[in-house]
């Protein structure tokens, strides 16, 4: 018995460590596919990848951001976003590797959307025309060697996807996040209000407007394979992907995800990918069934490394509390720099704690005030209950002193609020 046991407790170790190992590599962003490979972002660079998973092979490699890749529709070469030269553009990579080409060189912001049916000309969204407030985007074309935009007979229109044969056009016209611009990082989860709207369809040659079965949900990325309009929708709550056939007029639910929505997709002639809790899934256009993709991303990353930077030359609020002789420990884990230089704190110090500002308020990007204990960001009115202990301080050591010191002067919040 106690053998079997054993034998049972080693494939049950076996089968949990193959599960974790084949989980692959998470925060993959903007998935695009070809009939062979998927390209994605990840840490600010572009990637490829066999459509089965595996190894990524790494495609861009600058300080910038590349983002939004789109391949060609024989995909021999890629699209994509870059700031590399101070502001969002259009540019163009072969798929095997290259040096890109820039395409658009307007200081609004520029983001591409995809290809026009033929290959020869990028889509992209642009503020170009809206000016100065930039209130909405509107869909344009440019071409592989150049030259001036072209709009797209469409007054606004946030994204877009060409039918096969190039006579109509899906698209959403304007963007339902909080700031179009950013939409990675505003998205309001389940919103119901104002700016929802359904997704459309535009002929091409008389400009009529067909749209699509809708929920006041929030409909986004139009794809087009076929005669099948895919988008991603959260009128069942959780952004899933749904299916809209031309032909029947149905509105079919694709995807069943109930816990992170998807963020962003993407469509080729045979399939869709989309971005879903850091994972790629792929999506076969013919069964509709969808998978998870096993994809490993190994390289040299830089600016990830630990690294030591003098942080007041940054902020002017840490240049006025430096001037004002406030005190101050900043840091990442129990290395911390003060007045003099770097210094570590002892053990029972290192553990993480969240920081509140003696008023309340905390810049919740860039905190400069900390209380040791205390939760960053919460208000100056919350109970009491939502606050954690301050650690032990140690009198015996200059440390301790300090923190002491720190704390009777004034940035424990509970002698504000108290």
């Amino acid at each position: 018995m106690n053998m079997r046991h054993l034998v049972l407790a080693l494939l049950l170790s076996f089968l949990v460590a193959t599960t974790v190992t084949a989980q692959g590599t998470r925060l993959l962003r903007h998935p695009t596919v070809s009939r062979e490979l998927v390209a994605f972002q990840y840490a600010g660079d572009l990637w490829v990848v066999s459509r089965s998973g595996g190894q990524a092979r790494r495609l861009t490699a600058t300080p910038g951001v590349e983002t939004d890749p789109y391949f060609s529709p024989d995909g021999s070469q890629i699209a994509f976003t870059a700031a590399v030269a101070g502001n969002g553009d259009v540019y163009v990579v072969p798929t095997a590797g290259g040096d890109p080409k820039r395409l658009t060189y307007h200081p609004g912001s520029d983001r591409v959307r995809g290809w026009s049916p033929d290959g020869r000309r990028v889509v992209f969204a642009s503020v170009r025309t809206s000016a100065p407030q930039e209130a909405y985007f509107r869909l344009w074309t440019i071409g592989l060697e150049g030259g001036l935009p072209e709009p797209l007979p469409l007054p606004r229109a946030f994204t877009g996807s060409y039918s096969p044969d190039g006579r109509r056009l899906a698209y959403e016209e304007i963007s339902t996040h909080f700031i179009p611009a950013w939409y990675e990082t505003s998205l309001w989860r389940h919103y119901r209000g104002g700016r929802t709207h359904p997704i459309s369809v535009v002929n091409l040659a008389d400009y009529t407007v067909e749209k699509l079965p809708w929920a006041n949900s929030n409909d986004t990325f139009p794809m087009w394979v076929g005669n099948t309009i895919y988008f991603l929708s959260d009128r069942n709550h959780t952004a899933n992907l749904f299916a809209y056939r031309s032909d029947t007029r149905q509105v079919t639910q694709l995807t069943n995800h109930e816990d992170f929505d998807i963020m962003t997709a993407s469509a080729g002639s045979d399939a869709i990918v989309y971005e879903q809790a850091g994972y790629v899934h792929l999506v076969d256009a013919t069964t509709g069934q969808a998978r998870r993709l096993n994809i490993e991303v190994t390289g040299d990353i830089p600016w990830a490394r630990p690294q030591f930077k003098k942080g007041g030359k940054y902020d002017p609020e840490r240049r006025a509390l430096a001037k004002r002789g406030s005190c101050r420990l900043r840091g990442t884990g129990r290395n911390f720099h003060g007045a003099g230089g770097e210094r570590r704190l002892p053990k029972h110090y290192a553990k993480p704690r969240r920081a509140r500002s003696r008023s309340g308020v905390v810049a919740r990007r860039s905190p400069t005030r900390l209380a040791f204990g205390r939760e960053r960001g919460v208000p100056a009115h919350a109970g009491r209950a939502d606050r954690r202990h301050d650690p032990p301080g140690n009198p015996f050591t200059v440390l301790g002193l300090l923190l002491r010191a720190c704390l009777v002067a004034g940035w424990d919040a509970d002698s504000a609020s108290g």
